[in-house]
C-alpha cells in the first residue's frame, strides 16, 4: 500500500517550539504529527460509536416504553464505585 501525505499545516512559532520541547529521544516532528492524528482520528471514531449508541438505547428506551430512573443508575453506579474504593484500600 502506498503512502499518503497529510497537508502542511502552518502554525505560530510558539507552537512549534512548544511541540519541539516535548518530543522524546529519537522522535520526529512528523511522528509526533502522526501519532496525534491517528489518536484524535481514534477518539472521534469512539467518539461517535458512542453518541450512536446512546442514540440506539434512547430510541429503543422510547419504543419499549422502558426507562431506568436516574436515581437507580446513580445508585448503581455509587455502590460500584464503593466496591472499587474498598477493593483498592484492601489491596497491598
Amino acid at each position: 500500500m502506498k503512502t499518503a501525505a497529510i497537508p502542511a499545516v502552518r502554525v505560530s512559532p510558539e507552537l512549534r517550539q512548544a511541540a519541539e520541547a516535548v518530543l522524546e529521544a529519537g522522535e520526529t516532528l512528523s511522528g509526533f504529527v502522526e501519532d496525534a492524528v491517528r489518536r484524535n482520528v481514534e477518539f472521534r471514531s469512539a467518539q461517535r460509536a458512542f453518541i450512536e449508541r446512546g442514540l440506539a438505547s434512547g430510541a429503543a428506551a422510547r419504543k419499549s416504553g422502558k426507562y431506568v430512573s436516574a436515581a437507580t443508575v446513580l445508585g448503581k453506579l455509587g455502590r460500584r464505585l464503593d466496591k472499587a474504593r474498598k477493593g483498592r484500600t484492601a489491596a497491598p
